[in-house]
């Protein structure tokens, strides 16, 4: 019997861009799929049914992959692989497995002789490292940082050192909510001459990429929407 694949399926970092980011030959290349591991089912269904090639969400088949799914299950999600069935893995937001926990299901394909491709679309963390300005050839993502003042400080303390010895960006990311807190620690931690970057709603209406030295970063409120922050520390 000819085995499933399994489809990294790219869904969007800002509302309403489905038909800038998605051609109609990437839709036709997903349509026959009926099987779907993801993140959320609710958003899953919602991003398939704007791409406008299925007669009905409701004939699909979901089965949650998200961060408290335990390594042991990801056999039985998997399972109409071996049956023939191709599987597209969506995360809630960007590329699938990046920062996503989707990655387990992508080791266990490799490790079970099944293929696996994944489809062209946005990443917020390449985005807006391009877009920065920082060094594109060394660079770390680093998720969130710690939530408790002190602990973010020593952290970022950290990470700056380390961007100056290995001449490294360094690339984290916030809940929306809590942007501007996170800004004004980095601000008042990262040295004067370090360059800083906050990437906000990539690829949306309202999109801005600000990058600049700490000591010359313009007093601005960032908005409570998705955001990237960046930086890299010079040599002293």
């Amino acid at each position: 019997m000819k085995k499933g694949k399994l489809y990294l399926i790219p869904t969007l970092i800002a509302d309403g861009t489905v038909d800038r980011l998605f051609s109609e030959s990437w839709r036709e290349s997903i349509k026959h799929i009926r099987f779907f591991c993801v993140e959320n089912v609710r958003t899953a269904r919602r991003f398939l049914s704007s791409l406008k090639i299925y007669p009905s969400i409701d004939e699909l088949t979901f089965f949650e992959l998200d961060k408290k799914t335990p390594t042991e299950k990801i056999a039985e999600l998997l399972r109409p692989l071996s049956e023939g069935n191709d599987i597209g893995l969506i995360s809630e937001s960007g590329i699938p497995a990046v920062a996503d926990p989707g990655s387990l299901a992508v080791v266990y394909a490799h490790d079970h002789g099944f293929a696996v491709t994944v489809l062209p679309g946005p990443s917020s963390i390449m985005l807006a490292l391009a877009a920065s300005g920082l060094n594109g050839q060394q660079f770390g993502f680093h998720g969130y940082l710690p939530i408790d003042e002190k602990d973010c400080i020593l952290t970022i303390k950290a990470l700056e050192k380390e961007s100056r010895s290995k001449n490294q960006t360094q690339i984290f990311i916030e809940t929306p909510f809590r942007n501007n807190r996170l800004l004004n620690i980095l601000l008042k931690n990262l040295s004067a001459n370090a360059r800083l970057c906050v990437a906000v709603d990539l690829t949306g209406p309202e999109e801005k990429v600000i990058s600049k030295t700490v000591k010359s970063w313009p007093s601005t409120e960032l908005p409570k929407m998705p955001a990237i922050f960046l930086f890299q520390a010079t040599a002293k």
